[in-house]
């Protein structure tokens, strides 16, 4: 099976075609999402901030990273998990979507940011917290966290402008109230 097969397969499964043709749970699921986003994202910008010395000096690198973990956490399961529905929703979509292809290359250096850096930086704060200054390597993974991390949210919000190449999408035909590639055509023909 394709990648493209297994895209075209999974958004016309009837739990993402009910949610995609919904007119409430797709853009509930979608401010989820960005709340999640808002959540995850301000828990990493404060730690990065602090890691780089740009703020919140009068806090402990360890106690900020210890106590913002949580929140940090919920707002990552909160992200991922409506992102996969909404990946689901469209998969045929993205599939073309340049712009979702950046977008999980970047979630993929993440990884590899999270790999290289875990142990040395983010896993002992107390570490950091001990020496005279904070390590070149400690800054370095804040710079390249607030990078990709922006890279992604540009990348995600990029997303939505990309038209789909309709006269390959197959969506509608599962679902009785989306439009079909042939009456989008019939419509744009009769402008």
């Amino acid at each position: 099976m394709s990648l493209l097969s297994f895209a075209q397969w999974i958004q016309s499964t009837s739990f993402f075609t009910e949610l995609r043709g919904s007119a409430y749970a797709y853009p509930i699921v979608l401010t989820i999402h960005l709340m999640g986003i808002a959540l995850f994202g301000g828990m990493i910008l404060l730690v990065d901030v602090r890691l780089l010395g740009l703020g919140m000096r009068k806090y402990s690198v360890s106690d900020l990273v210890n106590q913002l973990r949580p929140l940090k956490r919920i707002g990552f399961l909160v992200m991922i998990v409506c992102g996969l529905l909404m990946a689901g929703c469209k998969a045929e979509e993205y599939y073309y979507n340049i712009f979702f292809r950046i977008k999980l290359l970047l979630l993929l250096c993440i990884l590899l940011h999270s790999a290289i850096f875990r142990t040395s930086v983010y896993a002992n704060p107390a570490a950091l917290d001990r020496a005279a200054k904070i390590p070149g390597r400690a800054k370095l993974a804040a710079i390249l966290s607030l990078l990709l991390w922006a890279g992604i949210a540009c990348a995600g919000r990029a997303i939505g402008y990309v038209e789909p190449p309709l006269d390959r999408i197959h969506a509608g035909l599962f679902h009785p109230g989306l439009p079909t590639v042939q009456s989008v055509e019939n419509h744009r023909s009769a402008r």
